[in-house]
């Protein structure tokens, strides 16, 4: 069994964190990201946070996430996917092994651990007593924030906003919506904002106008004590860090960039 993860968090200090799926740094934003170092060094002396999606995929060894965890300030923060054994295969059920497995290998990222993601398949619709399940057992073995991105329509519904509230999993806000038109309902300690690319998933470039907007929800959540996340998921083409530098830039305005 996984030993729980406990992050204490200061509702009062609303933290921003913003960043890419992934630490990569072409020769094209090199200039943004000067000295020395490895990639992940180096963009994280300018962001907040990153997403981690490898591990969607494998599973990495605690010794690979202590390394990461050592290469990054002490404020930085990695939010973690969970691996697809868990979402896609088993479908959130009798997920205790698997998931008790990546947890105690996240583990080894410490505080530095800000939130885990699960992000689930298109057609797994709510069964609501398998989630409630794998919700209680998820949350008896971690205090790290948990955001979820379903993408059928049977979870944007008011069941599937009480069992979200109800153990306290906050909704991933994605960029196309997962059901056109219809938006996460209910409210969550934490925004989290992942941002896939529209048009063209994972190839569009954010405008300007969408990334003002952006910097708005952000705004508006810090002032309500939220904890919020940006995360660009734009990654094929590299328009992720540009559009997340531009996101730095618009907070910077506002005075909630640099995060103190």
């Amino acid at each position: 069994m996984a030993k729980p993860i406990r992050q204490a968090q200061d509702p009062k200090a609303a933290p921003v964190y913003v960043g890419c799926a992934g630490w990569g740094l072409s020769s094209r934003v090199a200039a943004h990201f000067p000295g020395q170092g490895s990639h992940l060094e180096r963009y994280a002396r300018v962001f907040s946070a990153v997403e981690i999606n490898s591990s969607f995929y494998r599973p990495h060894q605690p010794k690979t996430y202590a390394r990461w965890a050592a290469s990054v300030p002490e404020a930085f923060r990695f939010s973690v996917k969970a691996p697809r054994a868990v979402t896609h295969e088993l479908r959130l059920r009798a997920a205790d092994a698997a998931m008790g497995a990546f947890l105690d290998q996240a583990a080894a990222l410490g505080g530095k651990l800000g939130c885990l993601l699960l992000q689930l398949p298109p057609s797994l619709a709510l069964n609501a007593a398998e989630v409630a399940g794998f919700f209680s057992m998820l949350r008896a073995r971690t205090g790290v924030h948990v955001v979820c991105e379903p993408r059928h329509a049977s979870w944007f519904t008011p069941a599937g906003a009480a069992l979200m509230k109800d153990f306290g999993i906050a909704w991933v806000h994605a960029h196309p919506l997962p059901v056109p038109g219809v938006e996460p309902a209910g409210d969550s300690p934490a925004l989290y904002i992942r941002l896939h690319g529209a048009p063209h998933v994972y190839h569009s470039d954010y405008s300007d106008e969408f990334i003002d907007a952006v910097a708005g929800r952000i705004a508006a959540a810090h002032a309500a004590g939220r904890q919020a996340w940006c995360i660009f998921d734009n990654t094929a083409l590299g328009h992720a860090v540009p559009n997340a530098l531009a996101l730095t830039m618009r907070l910077a305005a506002m005075g909630l960039w640099p995060p103190s």
